[in-house]
């Protein structure tokens, strides 16, 4: 059967996580200067848009408070240029790739590797970057010449087009960042582990609260059947989005690429906590 975006979704996203879990990744961040998980990953995640500073950023990545975003931008750059995050992100994914990949005994033949590569390097030629700040320039980026960090590179394109798609789809429900974590909090998301991991007082979290009932988008501590709805028809649209980039290969090839995808994808997972921000289950 040939997979579906958001199937895609869910095999893409890992590959690309790791940069934010897997010790290899943090550590090349660490070792040019970037210090503490924050200072790297808005570093490394914000590196393509360039020298950029907090507004810019909190915009495109939607669902921090400003002030977190603040703390790390822009004085991470003086730290170490975006072209040094860059190089220490891919190079920490690919490390962090290859290792997992290997202590999985998934590790795929030259040849193998080189068609997932060619493949995915196919698909991400066609991404349209029109609405789609991060895809966009992450697309832009060199085309790694290892074949681990091409699969990573490309699976990130991927990620952060959808991740665009999904932002304007939210807008377009006139749903705030703060909002949609809130009612993800309420369904699939622990808050514990989500408003501190993205910087929201709770005086901020409790009037983001207050507005949605007043939506009739939560009862209670319940969301209600049409925050549902609302939160369902966003996942379409995202879903919807994203499959533009897919349709350049044929069904048989979008299948082929899902089954050779599969094995690295269940080990790069290994890497995600139990409790994550991502919404994607850990296969630890």
């Amino acid at each position: 059967m040939e997979p579906s975006a958001r199937q895609f979704w869910t095999i893409v996203e890992p590959l690309h996580a790791v940069t934010y879990f897997a010790p290899d990744a943090l550590a090349e961040l660490e070792a040019v200067g970037y210090r503490g998980f924050w200072r790297g990953y808005f570093a490394g995640r914000s590196a393509p848009l360039g020298h950029t500073g907090p507004a810019v950023v909190s915009a495109v990545f939607y669902g921090f408070a400003p002030r977190m975003v603040a703390r790390a931008l822009p004085s991470v750059w003086d730290l170490a240029p975006p072209p040094v995050a860059l190089q220490a992100r891919r190079s920490g994914a690919g490390k962090a790739l290859a290792a997992t990949f290997a202590a999985h005994d998934v590790v795929a033949p030259a040849e193998a590797m080189d068609r997932i590569a060619e493949l995915l390097r196919r698909v991400v030629r066609t991404v349209d970057g029109s609405g789609r700040p991060l895809g966009a320039a992450n697309a832009t980026l060199d085309w790694p010449d290892e074949p681990v960090q091409a699969v990573w590179h490309a699976c990130t394109v991927l990620r952060e087009t959808r991740g665009d798609g999904h932002v304007a789809a939210l807008l377009t429900a006139g749903l705030s960042g703060l909002e949609t974590l809130v009612l993800r909090s309420h369904l699939d998301l622990d808050r514990s582990m989500l408003q501190p991991a993205r910087g929201w007082t709770d005086e901020e979290w409790q009037s983001a609260s207050d507005q949605l009932r007043d939506r009739g988008l939560l009862e209670g501590t319940q969301v209600t059947a049409r925050g549902t709805l609302l939160l369902q028809e966003v996942e379409t649209v995202t879903d919807r989005l994203a499959e533009q980039p897919w349709t350049c290969l044929s069904p048989d090839e979008r299948a082929h690429l899902a089954r050779l995808l599969a094995p690295l994808s269940a080990a790069a997972a290994t890497w995600l906590p139990k409790r994550n921000p991502i919404g994607l289950p850990s296969n630890s």
